[in-house]
């Protein structure tokens, strides 16, 4: 018979088994801890992990890299997917939400490379981030009233800056009589509703076949029937097909968007736009019709909060502004 294996559980998060040695292994002691968000290993020696407040170093039990790789592809394994030579870039989503990204060498040529990120132990609702002094900048009230008049919203900001967690809250304070269908690469939204829907992005097989993407994954939540459609995030051609849907009555609709700035949202959207084969034209007149307004986070030292509010215009050449 064979001997079940030792599980670490995080305090209020529901784990699995990663490998026969023992839950997350050498990293046990990081993912359990709960103030923990990002566990970064940058090849073997070297650790760091964030507990809200920055990058912090920690002590790296790998020295060797043949260790280190055998345990990322492990993590990976556990994900239901397999990394190599031929595919040695993958994203997994373990248990209640840890996404584990690893890249392997040549590609990493420092070592290999496992990004690890860790949901939040309970969801925070507006209440929580309001208590936190997420809207010291921006009312929450005026955030909460793009929700009960079904706005659709853009959130925008850089990686790390908390626009799934502004995303979830916004979500958790719709009507509970709404039907909310997610599209995601990685699912990794939690809001507290009781009628959430999510549909989860699938990379090809080792043959090549069997990927569904996101566009496709928007077309199919349209015939699902969502009171409110959201896009995780959007990176690519996805955004023709969720512009359309906001474009055909489909209100109450939200996405994010990796933005360093609230100025740069129009060249970012625009770059979006080229990849789905639509002009800076074509995009602008979508996203102003259907994006009614967009909402910039930060993080900062003191943590993260919502900096900025704005709205998609059309300039005097029809181009893609904001105000």
């Amino acid at each position: 018979m064979t001997e079940a294996p030792f599980v670490a559980v995080r305090p209020g998060r529901v784990a699995a088994p990663i490998r026969e040695s023992g839950g997350f292994g050498e990293l046990e002691f990081l993912v359990a801890d709960p103030a923990v968000t990002d566990v970064f290993a940058n090849g073997p020696g070297e650790l760091w992990c964030d507990r809200g407040t920055g990058l912090l170093r920690e002590p790296s039990p790998w020295t060797d890299e043949a260790i280190l790789r055998d345990y990322a592809v492990a993590l990976i394994a556990a994900g239901g997917r397999h990394i190599d030579e031929a595919s040695p870039c993958v994203d997994v989503r373990l248990h209640d939400g840890i996404r584990v990204h690893v890249v392997l060498p040549p590609v990493s040529p420092a070592g290999t490379l496992i990004s690890i990120r860790l949901p939040r132990l309970r969801r925070l609702d507006l209440d929580a981030l309001d208590a936190s002094g997420f809207f010291g900048v921006v009312p929450r009230a005026r955030v909460f009233g793009f929700v009960e008049e079904r706005t659709n919203l853009l959130i925008t900001g850089a990686a790390g800056s908390g626009k799934t967690t502004l995303l979830s809250a916004l979500l958790g304070a719709a009507s509970m009589a709404d039907r909310i269908v997610a599209i995601e690469d990685v699912a990794e939204l939690r809001p507290g509703h009781p009628h959430f829907v999510s549909l989860e992005a699938r990379q090809a097989n080792l043959e090549g076949a069997g990927s569904v993407g996101l566009d496709r994954l928007v077309r199919e939540a349209l015939r699902m029937r969502p009171d409110r459609l959201v896009l995780g995030e959007c990176r690519g051609a996805e955004i023709r097909e969720l512009l359309g849907a906001l474009n055909t009555g489909h209100d109450g609709g939200a996405g994010t968007l990796h933005a360093n700035s609230l100025a740069d949202v129009p060249a970012r959207l625009e770059a979006l736009g080229a990849l789905a084969g639509l002009g800076p034209t074509a995009i602008a007149r979508q996203a102003v019709s259907a994006i009614g307004a967009v909402l910039h986070v930060v993080r900062t030292p003191e943590g993260r909060h919502l900096a900025e509010i704005g709205r998609l215009v059309l300039d005097d050449r029809d181009r893609l502004a904001i105000e």
